[in-house]
């Protein structure tokens, strides 16, 4: 098959994303085959790609916001047939048995695997999935509008839970690509007044017109206080700025899975009044059960850029550059 990997980790301008062959991937037990029909393009392959996060396998084809169609499994893969569509996530498996999973936290267990880092993942024609963490999708989601909802809608989604959003609050999200923009459909939905601060000018025109009621610049102030604020945006920097505006009481969760330094902080200014910082670590089935179904109910749609599977270097260095709002989605143009 046709598949992009990362031989060496590195700026993806300089062609650390190779387009080449691999074998088609064997399902092991308890394993699905997927033929990809779409990938959705996360900030963390980019992280993955230029190596801030450490190599977890060699040579790994990224991608883990994947919509396909089951055309293979192994012994034992039980819950889906040869045709069903499905969508293959971040998290890939967990050994449902440390104290972590035994109470509902499986995001947090030590053995904890996941898609295009630990294994191959979906800038391909085809990858694996263990059954019990392959996702099925609502009916009525086309194939690109599917794959964004598979991790940045459903990281979105724990983010917002993890910000303690009170009913009716005042939530700032700083930085608004892929997730924030499924991150603010939901809190809209619930009845949140959402400010957005972010660099690109094509995001806070998206921020608006999706009903945010401001989008200013990320180091700007909002026109109030905040109840709640999500930081998007891998930049520490924005750490403080965005704990300055919290209410009293407030709380910052930090969505992505890796952050620049962050500076010093003063606690007279940015956490005094019982301010928090809270961080969010991947996510659990039961959230992703939970976003799709909310996103089917509210009618959560991701703005979308299609590229061709065989053209996701490119879409990695658009996304670097800030190139488009919302997200990019990757669609098979090869089987």
């Amino acid at each position: 098959m046709r598949a992009w990997s990362i031989p060496s980790p590195g700026p993806v301008e300089a062609g650390s994303l190779r387009w080449g062959g691999k074998p088609v991937p064997a399902p092991g037990a308890g394993e699905l085959l997927v033929r990809v029909r779409t990938c959705g393009v996360c900030r963390t392959d980019l992280h993955v790609t230029e190596g801030d996060l450490p190599v977890h396998r060699a040579g790994v084809t990224p991608g883990h916001e994947v919509v396909g169609e089951v055309v293979g499994a192994g012994p034992a893969a039980d819950g889906f047939t040869v045709g069903d569509r499905v969508g293959v996530a971040w998290l890939r498996s967990t050994d449902g048995t440390c104290r972590y999973c035994a109470r509902g936290a499986e995001n947090l267990c030590p053995a904890s695997r996941y898609t295009g880092w630990d294994a191959d993942g979906g800038y391909a024609e085809y990858t694996t999935v263990p059954a019990a963490f392959a996702h099925r999708l609502p009916p009525g989601l086309d194939d690109v509008a599917a794959a964004p909802l598979l991790c940045a809608g459903i990281i979105g989604y724990r983010a917002l839970r993890r910000a303690s959003l009170p009913p009716g609050g005042r939530l700032g999200l700083y930085g608004f690509g892929g997730s924030a923009h499924l991150c603010a459909q939901v809190a809209l939905a619930q009845g949140a007044t959402v400010h957005v601060l972010t660099r690109g000018a094509a995001a806070r025109r998206l921020a608006l017109d999706l009903g945010a009621a401001s989008a200013r610049d990320a180091y700007a102030m909002p026109p109030e206080p905040l109840d709640s604020a999500i930081l998007f945006a891998p930049v520490g920097d924005l750490v403080p700025v965005a704990l300055r505006v919290l209410d009293r009481g407030g709380v910052l969760a930090i969505a992505g899975i890796h952050l620049s330094d962050i500076p010093g902080l003063r606690y007279e200014s940015e956490l005094f009044y019982e301010r928090e910082i809270r961080s969010v670590t991947s996510n659990t089935r039961a959230d992703a059960r939970e976003f799709l179904e909310l996103a089917v109910r509210h009618g959560v749609r991701a703005t979308t850029h299609a590229y061709p599977l065989s053209r996701a270097d490119r879409a990695l260095g658009d996304l670097k550059a800030g190139r488009f709002d919302g997200a990019a989605v990757l669609v098979n143009d090869v089987s």
